[in-house]
């Protein structure tokens, strides 16, 4: 099998939105614009002028955080898909947290439509419900759950064999930190900017409440298989499980190094990243992937080669596409 065969899409998650995001291919693609004129229309606000212009410093906020990266991603898998002239059959789908919405979209479980009113909705609740806070550690999961339980605290994601976010109350972080640096002087613990202790029982709320909206959801069969990141495996192919999966995903832990473990049995060589992107530089062509640095750490743990392309803006996007 060649190493198109063996293709994961993937989608990062909250933190990877910036000002000006997908006005690049707002204005190069009619592809793309489409994709955000109908975001606009969907969820009855002005999303592209937060996306573009976020004159009221909303786009940090998970309300409209987590519908702006969705449309972007999909802005991005569009334009791509125009531009490879959808030669590529994937394997496998994949997102961190928000970015599994996509996956399951790109995928034809959800329509663009009924993800994008769910993130909507999901964000909204998030923002709500959502206390506490989060703290990445340089940490094992087993160690990290330890020093975190002992402080009133839970694993919220295991992005890497070597770090694990965990998410508490606000107090019960600060004394968690101050242990940490106590007991890991040469190791440095980095506080996260989120609304919330996400994927922890603080949640619980904000998933209940969810859950009223899942209901309503419709999903299909997919096209390909997509990865849990509640159990790191796939999704049932008739889309019957998907509806808990995504309810206990809100609350339970992202085992995103199990995600990348079960790409790795399915044999995958090359993965392509949408949308997002990370790095202080303002401009689109100078943002960098959010996830290609974890993905290729984890990858190379498990001693296994992959080939990366970023697709997450305008020049990405095209120079990822002549690749294939």
């Amino acid at each position: 099998m060649s190493a198109i065969d063996k293709v994961m899409y993937v989608f990062p998650g909250q933190g990877s939105q910036y000002p000006g995001m997908g006005e690049d291919l707002y204005h190069g693609f009619e592809t793309a614009k489409e994709i955000f004129e109908q975001a606009n229309d969907i969820l009855n606000y002005d999303l592209v002028r937060i996306a573009f212009t976020d004159p009221d410093n909303q786009i940090g906020l998970t309300r409209y955080t987590q519908p702006i990266l969705l449309t972007h991603q999909m802005a991005c898998f569009r334009v791509f898909q125009e531009l490879t002239n959808s030669k590529i059959t994937p394997v496998l789908s994949a997102g961190h947290s928000l970015g599994e919405y996509t996956a399951l979209i790109v995928a034809g479980v959800l329509s663009f439509e009924d993800g994008l009113k769910l993130v909507s909705k999901r964000g909204e609740l998030m923002g709500e419900y959502g206390q506490g806070s989060m703290l990445a550690l340089p940490l094992m999961r087993d160690e990290a759950q330890l020093i975190a339980e002992n402080h009133g605290c839970q694993v919220a994601t295991m992005n890497l064999p070597q770090q694990t976010v965990v998410g508490g109350k606000d107090s019960d972080i600060e004394k968690l930190e101050s242990a940490f640096a106590e007991q890991y002087p040469r190791k440095r613990a980095v506080k996260l900017d989120t609304e919330g202790a996400f994927h922890t029982d603080l949640m619980k709320t904000a998933a209940l409440a969810f859950k009223e909206t899942l209901e309503g959801a419709s999903f299909a069969p997919s096209t390909m298989g997509v990865v849990s990141n509640f159990t790191a495996e796939l999704h049932a192919e008739d889309g019957s499980a998907t509806k808990n999966l995504l309810f206990e995903q809100l609350f339970k832990p992202v085992n995103w190094v199990g995600c990348l473990k079960t790409s790795v049995s399915f044999g995958i060589k090359t993965i392509i990243e949408f949308g997002g992107g990370i790095g202080k530089a303002p401009e689109p062509e100078n943002k960098r992937p959010n996830l290609e640095s974890i993905i290729k750490k984890n990858f190379r743990a498990f001693e296994c080669p992959v080939d990366y392309y970023p697709a997450i803006n305008l020049k990405t996007v095209e120079e990822s596409a002549q690749s294939f």
